[in-house]
C-alpha cells in the first residue's frame, strides 16, 4: 500500500469500533457525547510528548508508508492515532463494562495498580538516562497513583480487563508499524526488551493513552449522572 499504508491501519483500527457502537445491547454511540474532552485533553499531550521525541530522535516516520502531510513534525496519520486508537479502545472498554458487569479484577485493582507503580518506579530509577522509558513510566505512574490514592477509583478493574483485551488488536496494529517499520525506535532511549518487533514501553503507553481517556470519560458521566439527579430532584 505504500504512503497510505498508516492511513489503511488507521481506517482499519476505526472501522469495526464505528459499526459496532450501534450494536442493540452496548449501544456505545449513545455515550459518544462524553467522549471529546477527553480525547483532546489526551491528544495534545501525546502531541506535545511526540513532538518532543520526534524533534530528539527518539523516534521517527518512514517517509514510505505516510501520506507526507506533517504539522508539528507528526503525520496526519499520527494525529488519527490519537483519536481512532482511543476511540476503539473505549468501545472495547465499555464492551467489557457490559458483558463482564461482575469483574472478578475489581477485588485485587488496588493491589495490581500497586504492583505496577513499584515496578515501574523500580526500573524508571535504574533507566533515567533513556528517555522513552523514563518519562513514559513516569506518566503512567503519577496517573495511577492519583487513581489510587487520591481519587481511589472504583473502576479500575474494569480498566484493567478493557486494558487487556485492548492489547490483542494493539499487538496487531503496532506490530505492522514497526515491522515494516512505519515507526523506528532509537533502541539507545528504551531497555531494548521487545516483543516481537514492539519495544515493551509501547505497553505501558498504551495503558497510559487508554486511561487518560477513560479518566475524562468516566468523569463526564459522572457529572452527567450528578446533573440529571440533581434536576430530577429540584422537580419533584
Amino acid at each position: 500500500m505504500g504512503k497510505y499504508t498508516y492511513l489503511a491501519l488507521m481506517l482499519g483500527t476505526i472501522l469495526c469500533p464505528l459499526i459496532f457502537s450501534f450494536d442493540k445491547h452496548v449501544r456505545f454511540y449513545k455515550k459518544w457525547k462524553f467522549l471529546p474532552l477527553g480525547i483532546f485533553i489526551t491528544l495534545i499531550y501525546f502531541v506535545v510528548w511526540d513532538a518532543w521525541f520526534t524533534k530528539m530522535e527518539v523516534w521517527r516516520f518512514n517517509s514510505h508508508y505516510i501520506l507526507g502531510l506533517k504539522w508539528l513534525l507528526l503525520p496526519l496519520e499520527e494525529w488519527l492515532f490519537f483519536i481512532f486508537v482511543p476511540f476503539a479502545c473505549m468501545f472495547i472498554y465499555e464492551c467489557m463494562k457490559y458483558y463482564f458487569k461482575s469483574v472478578w479484577l475489581s477485588r485485587y485493582s488496588a493491589g495490581i495498580t500497586y504492583f505496577i507503580i513499584i515496578v515501574l518506579t523500580i526500573v524508571t530509577l535504574l533507566n533515567t538516562d533513556k528517555i522513552y522509558t523514563a518519562f513514559n513510566f513516569t506518566s503512567a505512574i503519577l496517573l495511577l497513583s492519583y487513581h489510587v490514592w487520591i481519587k481511589k477509583t472504583t473502576w479500575l478493574g474494569q480498566f484493567y480487563l478493557g486494558y487487556i483485551v485492548s492489547l490483542i488488536p494493539f499487538f496487531v496494529v503496532n506490530g505492522v508499524l514497526t515491522a515494516l517499520p512505519v515507526v523506528s525506535y532509537n533502541d539507545s532511549e528504551t531497555l531494548g526488551i521487545r516483543i516481537s518487533t514492539i519495544p515493551i514501553e509501547d505497553t505501558i503507553y498504551c495503558m497510559l493513552l487508554l486511561l487518560m481517556n477513560i479518566t475524562f470519560y468516566e468523569l463526564m458521566q459522572e457529572k452527567y449522572r450528578n446533573k440529571t439527579a440533581y434536576s430530577a430532584t429540584t422537580k419533584k
